[in-house]
């Protein structure tokens, strides 16, 4: 991936997004589709997406987390507030299969990008709204950030039931990530659709609603029927003692699920006894017991080093792995040999790295075309491509309505 982008490659191209979404939810859904071939073009307010500044960096505006979540993308420059800014991004809606956006419906009618608006230039597009809450109900338009959707879903709150200890976030924008998908499929669902009818839609993922889907799936529990049957929550997974297991000289992740499993690891602990215990003797046994299956595992796991565990374990069929840091995760050996982990050279940063697109696809292969762009880098090539005359580019750039990146 250098600075001259390779030709369009992987199964959607021919896809083009006008994306107008900004920090992690919206990016991130570009950046796996852009992954996947399709043509984005990141529109951008003369100060640039908020992630830009987000350390640590080589240079302003080129933050680590703009680098992953912008690459295979486009950068456009321009200033909506403008009747000449709003103009052009209209014209270059008329050319998209979809605008994704993730600011409330009502003030994109307040920069005249209403769904009426972008429409009628272009009867075809998908206009998907990505944000907070959905707007039928009365959480629409309060401010949503990944934390907040943690807390407000009941991750934090499992966290806590879980460990016993006090409530905390998971360590990742797991919210804006995991509803981000949800949002790159929605997107290509919704152009097939068009592709097939000859007319557009609007559609609306909202990240509260998105990451309740995702915890009521697991922890509905016992009130998944009327009346209920129990307490919400699915018992294995809040097991206090769900976690690496404590060895002798550090930590292993294992899991003992099926029956199989089970008298073999009995076996390697020389108990087959144990086999028949009936807290033990089922998988329905098991779930019922969970807590104390659990604390079982970790005693004996304790008693012995880690590797003797793992190449026990190996032999034995019985899943388990190593307990990675990040730094780990970094150099594993599955994952240089997939090529998975990428170092490239950045036209403006410098040697990098960064993740390859996940999957392979043998007809369509996926590639790294595009490094993450500098801000406005684009704004000529795709102006131009929209029908914009270099003079009236210069134009709208001396006046700060775009920025030519090039300059």
């Amino acid at each position: 991936m250098t600075g001259q982008p390779a030709p369009a490659a992987g199964p959607l191209a021919g896809v083009r997004i006008l994306d107008l979404s900004s920090v992690v939810m919206g990016p991130y859904a570009t950046q796996v589709l852009g992954d996947l071939g399709a043509d984005v073009i990141k529109v951008e307010p003369p100060a640039g997406d908020n992630l830009r500044a987000v350390g640590p960096m080589r240079n302003p505006g080129m933050g680590h987390l703009y680098l992953h979540l912008n690459r295979n993308k486009r950068s456009v420059v321009l200033d909506l507030k403008t009747p000449e800014g709003l103009e052009a991004c209209l014209k270059l809606a008329e050319s998209c299969d979809a605008l994704l956006y993730n600011i409330r419906p009502q003030a994109m009618a307040r920069l005249g990008l209403s769904y009426e608006a972008v429409a009628a230039r272009n009867p075809r597009i998908v206009y998907l709204g990505a944000y907070g809450f959905g707007e039928a109900g009365p959480y629409a338009g309060r401010p949503a950030y990944d934390d907040l959707i943690q807390g407000q879903t009941g991750i934090a709150a499992l966290y806590a039931r879980q460990s016993g200890e006090l409530p905390r976030y998971a360590p990742l924008t797991l919210a804006d990530r995991a509803v981000g998908l949800h949002v790159g499929i929605a997107l290509v669902s919704a152009v097939l659709h068009a592709r097939a009818a000859g007319r557009g839609q609007q559609v609306e993922i909202p990240m509260f609603e998105g990451m309740a889907h995702l915890v009521l799936g697991d922890h509905l529990g016992g009130a998944t029927f009327e009346p209920p049957l129990g307490p919400t929550g699915y018992a294995r997974l809040l097991a206090p003692h769900r976690r690496p297991y404590a060895t002798a000289d550090g930590y292993i992740c294992l899991l003992i699920y099926n029956d199989k499993h089970w008298r073999n690891f009995f076996g390697l602990i020389g108990r087959p006894e144990l086999s028949q215990d009936p807290r033990f003797c089922s998988h329905g046994a098991r779930a019922a017991h969970i807590g104390e299956v659990y604390a079982f595992v970790a005693d004996v796991v304790a008693t012995r080093p880690s590797q003797d565990w793992l190449e026990d374990l190996a032999r034995a069929d019985i899943p388990a792995s190593q307990l990675y840091t990040v730094d780990g995760l970094l150099e594993d050996e599955h994952l240089a040999a997939t090529g998975f982990i990428r170092r490239l050279d950045h036209p403006s940063e410098g040697p990098i790295r960064t993740t390859a697109p996940l999957g392979r696809y043998e007809g369509t292969p996926t590639s790294l075309r595009r490094p993450a762009p500098t801000l406005g880098q684009h704004s000529r090539e795709v102006l131009e491509e929209a029908g914009y005359a270099a003079e009236r580019i210069n134009a709208m750039a001396a006046r700060g309505i775009t920025r030519d990146g090039n300059d």
